[in-house]
């Protein structure tokens, strides 16, 4: 799929999907009839963000049409979007980075640096294979080791691993957390490698994930604790942070600190 395709389908389905949650009341409307979907009408929405039907229709159509960054910023407020969706939504609409550059490779000095914490701590690339760790890492989730390196993605093995869910008490929150986290970071992979790779991948592998996507959720991968229930250390606390290489600004690096 042409990448412009994938990023105005996209676009069209999550303003379906924003205005299908908008709260009529909020906007002094009334209640539509039982009969009525939830959330506001194309015509509604086109007249409160001040454009034509016909061209708001347009959009949700994934038509080939540009909007301005002016005309997305009336429908973020309008849906009361977040800061996060709304980044989401200008990039979607082509004002921000939308498609992943060439993944940067694991370095060693990269490596050094993963190695010189004395706490759990690995490498993302941009579709989320986890290229580097260290041994604390190791320590908390040994399969890391064995894994293959086609399985070796933190999305894949959230979804996949029997041991990492056994491992997460609160699986069902920290999923769905990833799901959105992966769609704000990688704009959904509105491109062939994404179409056809990582997300279809997983979709066809858990029903749980392929549920959980086409909720089109949008989270930010900020700080936030971590539980895990580890079958020798029992249960720890951490607090997740990740930060940006300067000298790979397509890696993420993900940190454990012990609380």
């Amino acid at each position: 799929m042409d990448s412009g395709i994938g990023r105005r389908k996209e676009l069209a389905e999550f303003l379906k999907d924003r205005r299908a949650r908008a709260d009529r009341a909020t906007h002094g409307l009334p209640e539509m009839g039982r009969s009525r979907v939830a959330g506001l009408r194309r015509e509604e929405v086109a007249t409160l963000a001040g454009v034509s039907v016909t061209w708001y229709t347009w959009l949700e159509q994934a038509r080939d049409i540009n909007p301005s960054r002016q005309v997305l910023e009336s429908l973020a407020r309008l849906f009361r979007l977040t800061p996060v969706e709304r980044t989401y939504l200008l990039s979607l609409g082509g004002h921000g980075e939308m498609s992943p550059t060439t993944s940067s490779p694991m370095t060693p000095a990269l490596q050094r640096l993963v190695d010189a914490l004395n706490f759990p701590a690995f490498l993302l690339s941009e579709d989320w294979a986890i290229i580097g760790w260290n041994e604390a890492y190791s320590q908390l989730y040994p399969r890391i080791d064995s894994v293959s390196e086609e399985d070796r993605n933190l999305l894949w093995l959230v979804f996949t691993d029997a041991q990492l869910r056994e491992m997460l008490p609160d699986w069902d929150e920290q999923s769905s957390s990833f799901v959105g986290s992966f769609r704000a970071e990688t704009r959904g992979w509105l491109n062939p490698a994404g179409e056809r790779g990582i997300v279809a991948r997983v979709s066809a592998a858990s029903e749980e994930f392929a549920r959980i996507w086409q909720q089109r959720n949008v989270a930010g991968f900020g700080t936030r604790e971590r539980l895990f229930n580890h079958p020798s250390f029992g249960l720890t606390r951490y607090e997740q942070h990740n930060l940006t290489p300067a000298e790979a600004p397509d890696l993420t690096l993900l940190m454990y600190a012990p609380l």
